[in-house]
């Protein structure tokens, strides 16, 4: 239905009140200005992927040639379904499940998939800070541990950094001495998850103070939440300004740039270039993890969105390409120091972080200070989007049952067994074989094919079910007039289609994790297989049970489970601007019958 068949419920321009909320709508904490909703976006969606996910997926898939695809991806995608969830969120006032069952009580399970993949992220995301506290903590020796062989973890094999390729070259086991700090000093790897080994104990330290700068981040929610993002969103940029501007400095820095940009048209027709592409949007934008819809649900219900969602993707997009140019244009003065050609010094995931870029600040003058630097940078860029992970989730079980977890100070509770739980997942991350588990969480569990699944499901429902022409109405009553056309054809055809493109890729071109050459056994695979259908199939298992506990004919339960929520916001449409009672049951579920 057109939104022009129901003059009713929408609002002329004219009578617009930005000030206007439906009277219905339950009170809520909310940000104390915009500005902390921004900042708090900001540190969610801008992390260690923009840092180092995307330069390497860039420089992996045909440097410039890569842009093509993503931004493809990005403006029919990525944007669209970052607009659906903060409106979602902004529209119902709720978090990442509630929200859905108000909307259409037969997709609950999406937001319940939501919330696992945000549980799964929260538990493995925080041990790469805990990796970045020892690395930082290690920057302030008076020669860095990791540019030396004279320590008691280096092997006979072991390299000083600077030295070229070829002066050792006779020796084929030869190692770096990044490489081993990294391996041996950090995570003490062993031969495989088979082997757990012991604990890490300072590393188990360092994550426990990530878990405590977390906690007391968020523990009194949006208000101490948002006004440390004002530091946690904002420092990230000044660090990378500031090794921008030193790495476009350095002696041949233009190769790396060179490098990174330089487009390979051919790779266009490579499936895999498309695939990545759409994973890096979904991944780094944080979507269908229930955390934007808990983020705008904390807005002025007349917020405009819509504009923030534009804001907030490009700067998303271009911090990942400003994080580029400062990350290559190291590496091209690192393979000139080498003497090595720049494939050979580009690593992907924790390489980039924790491998090639140590090893680049030890040519540098003041090697601590830039070391530490980066670090820091790297560490707030972790806390804030792990503590907007944790706000995001909190919320969302919150309101589940408000008047339980808001009375007196239970909600700090639930926060405090959500850290606790997930440091305690968190220590076998930080045994001796904890890298092999964190890697299964970050293939599996957190990748992009049960997001782009909870993608297809989303746009199905606000697309489809709840129907587009509807839900551009209650668009319009938050915001005074409607989106662009463009994002109703997204939501209904465009981003399904091609996230199932994206994903049949996917499942044909799937590959089983591997760590350079070593294989999981089978049993590693099954928990990775595990972890990601757990939260993919929620939604298919929810509407199973749902039909089968509604009562009455096929016809009845589908119409009763697609009804929006009685509580849902909404305004009377003989009362638009100024209601002067709550609407009864009654009055709302002829209204949700009539919309």
């Amino acid at each position: 239905m057109e939104p022009a068949s129901h003059p009713e419920n929408s609002l002329k321009k004219d009578d617009y009140n930005p000030n206007h909320v439906p009277a219905n709508c339950e009170k809520r904490g909310e940000w104390a200005n915009k500005r902390e909703f921004i900042l708090a976006v900001v540190g969610e969606i801008v992390g260690l992927g923009n840092v180092w996910r995307f330069p390497y997926l860039c420089f992996k898939n045909g440097g410039g040639v890569f842009l093509i695809p993503y931004v493809l991806i990005l403006f029919t995608c990525g944007i669209p379904i970052f607009f659906l969830e903060v409106s979602l969120g902004q529209f119902t006032r709720q978090g990442g499940i509630t929200c859905w069952r108000k909307m259409c009580p037969l997709f609950e399970g999406l937001g319940y998939g939501n919330q696992m993949i945000s549980l799964y992220t929260v538990m493995y995301y925080i041990v790469i800070m805990a990796w970045d506290f020892l690395y930082l903590f290690s920057s302030f020796h008076t020669v860095l541990p990791w540019a030396s062989c004279n320590n008691t973890w280096n092997t006979e094999n072991c390299t000083d950094v600077g030295k070229n390729d070829s002066d050792h070259g006779h020796n084929k086991n030869a190692t770096s001495s990044v490489e081993e700090f990294w391996q041996r000093r950090i995570l003490g790897l062993s031969g495989g998850i088979e082997e757990m080994g012991s604990m890490r104990w300072d590393l188990a330290g360092c994550l426990l103070l990530s878990w405590i700068i977390c906690y007391f981040c968020i523990w009194k929610g949006v208000k101490t939440s948002g006004k440390v993002t004002y530091f946690t969103s904002t420092f990230p940029y000044l660090m990378l300004t500031v090794l921008l501007i030193r790495g476009l400095t350095l002696p041949r820095a233009v190769n790396g740039i060179r490098f990174y940009i330089s487009p390979d048209l051919t790779r266009l027709t490579d499936p895999q270039v498309w695939m990545d592409a759409g994973n890096q949007i979904l991944f780094s934008y944080c979507v269908c993890t229930g955390t934007l819809s808990a983020l705008g649900s904390y807005n002025k219900y007349n917020n405009n969105c819509y504009k923030d969602t534009f804001a907030l993707c490009i700067l998303n997009s271009l911090t990942s390409l400003v994080a580029g140019f400062a990350v290559f244009s190291v590496l091209g003065f690192m393979s000139y120091e080498l003497g090595v050609d720049i494939s050979t010094v580009a690593e992907s995931g924790p390489g980039l972080a924790f491998i090639a870029y140590p090893r680049a600040v030890t040519m540098m003058p003041l090697p601590q200070l830039w070391a530490a630097l980066f670090f820091i940078m790297i560490i707030f860029l972790g806390v804030d989007s792990e503590f907007v992970f944790l706000e995001g989730l909190v919320t969302s079980i919150s309101d589940l049952y408000p008047s339980f977890f808001f009375s007196g100070h239970r909600r700090k509770l639930l926060l405090l067994v959500i850290c606790g739980v997930s440091f305690v997942i968190g220590l076998f991350m930080v045994t001796e074989g904890g890298l092999y588990v964190f890697l299964l969480f970050d293939y599996y569990a957190a990748s992009g094919i049960p997001i782009m699944s909870l993608v297809i499901f989303e746009s199905i429902c606000v697309g489809w079910i709840f129907g587009a022409d509807r839900y551009y109405d209650k668009i319009k009553e938050m915001i005074g007039y409607y989106p662009s056309l463009y994002m109703k054809c997204c939501w209904k055809f465009f981003t399904p289609s091609i996230c199932v493109g994206i994903l049949l890729f996917s499942l044909a071109k799937f590959t089983p994790l591997k760590y350079n050459t070593y294989q999981y056994p089978w049993w590693g695979y099954a928990i990775g297989i595990f972890t990601a259908l757990s939260s993919v199939l929620l939604t298919p298992l929810w509407i199973l049970y749902s039909m089968a506990v509604t009562p009455g004919t096929l016809r009845q339960r589908l119409k009763t489970l697609c009804t929006p929520a009685a509580d849902l916001c909404v305004t009377s449409p003989k009362r638009t601007l100024h209601a002067e009672r709550p609407l009864s049951d009654t009055e709302l579920h002829v209204l949700a019958d009539t919309n």
